[in-house]
């Protein structure tokens, strides 16, 4: 097999990399969350759409008023985690078009077809998601991602003009191992694939 990236990096990336439940106290900064944007942002997206938005939740103001719309299972893990991640989705990302896809007019398609724009929206905002949480990865971050939340909740409690709709949350810091669960089985290539 010809591997183009180290192999260091493809295990911190994916083939060692964990889903962490429990986080050292040890901080995230602010600059390591600059470098963090500047690397995702580079993962493709439809039309260059770029609909996600990430609010970093890290103070214990921001942490309060983000309890209330965690799964009873997501709170105590959260509430320790150096901070969490809301992964949003900009119902009006079309907006920014005209400057970052220059190839054609691309705005009128999705402002005047609410369908088409939130199905956008939402599948990209979930790619930019992933490409975050694979940039922490290789910056030295550790992950816990989590649907377990009450979406309504959290959209109206950080984004009440309705414009940004929460995707997905993810608890992001320097993991502690003794948190993590057993590694479960992946599905093998012949379960999970086709070749046409």
């Amino acid at each position: 097999m010809t591997i183009a990236a180290p192999i260091a990096s493809l295990d911190l990336a994916f083939t060692n990399a964990r889903t962490f439940n429990k986080f050292t106290d040890q901080p995230v900064s602010d600059d390591t969350l600059r470098q963090l944007y500047d690397l995702a942002k580079w993962g493709p997206t439809s039309m260059n759409a770029q609909p996600g938005r990430f609010i970093f939740v890290r103070s214990a103001e921001a942490k309060a008023r983000l309890k209330p719309a965690l799964a009873g299972g997501n709170v105590d893990k959260t509430m320790a985690a150096p901070l969490t991640v809301i992964v949003a989705a900009d119902s009006q990302f079309y907006e920014h078009l005209p400057t970052q896809f220059t190839a054609m007019n691309a705005k009128p398609m999705f402002e005047s077809n609410a369908a088409l724009s939130e199905a956008t929206a939402a599948r990209n905002s979930s790619l930019q998601g992933a490409y975050l949480m694979i940039a922490a990865r290789l910056l030295g971050l550790d992950c816990g991602a989590m649907s377990g939340f009450d979406a309504a909740k959290v959209d109206a409690e950080f984004f009440p003009d309705g414009r940004f709709k929460a995707n997905f949350l993810v608890n992001l810091g320097y993991g502690d191992a003794s948190g993590n669960y057993p590694r479960g089985p992946r599905l093998a290539f012949d379960v999970a694939t086709q070749i046409l």
